[in-house]
């Protein structure tokens, strides 16, 4: 026999998947309030700045909240559930929206303190601890829906926005990856900034069963024609990457497509790193200007790599890949020249020592948290001046395979 349980979460599954792409808010508001008693059911999504979390439903003009000092945030930022009295008799569940290891958001659901989550007033006083983590499941599922559903509609995308984004920021999010993502051994995170009108600078990543790959790039020039020349290169890479060439190879061929479009007026500085899964063996090619920082043992130091040629300088360049190799418990954290050259209102430079006292200061925090305060702290260094870079900022934990 299904227990009541099993159904009431297969009813909840169900819904979700059936509903049309721009309704999957209605549809877990509905069957939320009928199979779990839900008084209110709000889903908010975190923001290109990650700074606040705003609802994809509801009257307009409604303040988003803030990621820092928020019972939403709290929830989105320790990725655990939190549960905060909303007065009568009522409680709040607030549950992340995540997807192997993307935080998108927190689906918020009011909930009468005691009684039957069914609703059906039977009496035997089932607490709210007890549906909570039928409720985390839920939430989990209305997460891989959103990210397919937002193929066919722009209502959570828009969702994201605080304000309106420019036509290269729009380019260089629709070309990255998750923000942050978790698998066998390892936790990423990354953060562009200003996350609103970024323009030249991205990361991308890829993994399969026995390799991770990771590219740091940051292409020159400024707003759309640098994020053109970024779209050429990472898809080049990526084209290369997926017929299964080496990195050094698939370095070569995105340099061929590059100068062959530009003829060597622009090019792309790019930090490529392989990763043997099994065994933290690396392939590591640097043509560029990213930087790497490891964090191991507690030491923060410097991680200097042979240089070659960006990306489209010259006409067939010739690649060649270095090994490298990450320990357990590593660190390593990538940085963009908009972050290592930033000056400040004096026209000192952040540079490695600063990077250096911020990745320790922020050695507690999981990887997808760290880009989010290493770019805080250059804000604070900046003097709160609007960026004349762009910043990125990618944190790898290395758990070991």
């Amino acid at each position: 026999m299904v227990s009541p349980v099993t159904n009431r979460f297969a009813a909840a599954e169900r819904a979700l998947r059936t509903a049309a792409p721009h309704e999957l808010v209605d549809a877990v508001r509905r069957v939320l309030a009928e199979r779990y008693a839900a008084v209110a059911v709000e889903l908010l999504m975190a923001d290109y700045g990650l700074t606040v979390l705003q609802p994809v439903s509801g009257p307009r003009g409604r303040e988003p909240l803030s990621v820092y000092d928020s019972a939403a945030g709290r929830a989105f930022g320790a990725q655990e559930p939190y549960v905060e009295p909303a007065g009568d008799g009522r409680v709040r569940a607030h549950l992340p929206v995540t997807v192997r290891g993307d935080r998108l958001g927190v689906l918020s659901v009011t909930l009468p303190e005691d009684g039957d989550a069914d609703g059906h007033g039977d009496g035997d006083g089932e607490e709210v601890s007890g549906v909570l983590d039928e409720l985390t499941e839920v939430a989990q599922v209305l997460g891989h829906e959103v990210v397919v559903a937002e193929r066919a509609t722009d209502l959570y995308l828009r969702a994201r926005r605080r304000d309106r984004l420019t036509l290269a920021a729009e380019m260089q999010w629709q070309l990255l990856p998750a923000r942050s993502s978790t698998g066998p051994g390892y936790a990423l995170g990354a953060q562009l900034e200003p996350a609103y009108a970024v323009h030249g600078d991205n990361f991308d990543w890829s993994a399969t069963a026995d390799r991770l790959t990771l590219y740091v790039s940051n292409g020159m020039g400024e707003g759309t024609e640098a994020a053109l020349l970024t779209n050429l290169a990472v898809n080049a890479l990526r084209n290369a990457r997926r017929a299964g060439l080496p990195i050094a190879d698939q370095a070569a061929l995105a340099d061929q497509a590059v100068h062959a479009h530009y003829g060597g007026r622009s090019y792309l500085s790019v930090l490529m790193l392989d990763v043997e899964l099994a065994t933290g063996r690396a392939q590591v090619v640097d043509a560029g200007s990213p930087r790497l920082l490891r964090l191991r043992a507690g030491t923060v130091e410097r991680v200097g790599f042979e240089a070659q040629l960006p990306l489209g300088m010259f006409e067939e360049t010739d690649y060649a890949a270095q090994p490298f190799r990450v320990e357990p418990g590593d660190r390593l954290v990538f940085v963009s020249d908009g972050v290592h050259a930033v000056a400040s209102p004096a026209g000192e430079a952040y540079g490695d020592a600063a990077l250096a006292r911020a990745i320790s200061s922020t050695r507690l925090l999981p990887a997808a948290e760290v880009p989010r305060a290493v770019l805080r702290e250059l804000t604070g260094h900046r003097g709160g001046r609007v960026p004349e870079d762009d910043a990125l900022v990618v944190c790898l934990d290395w758990h070991g395979g």
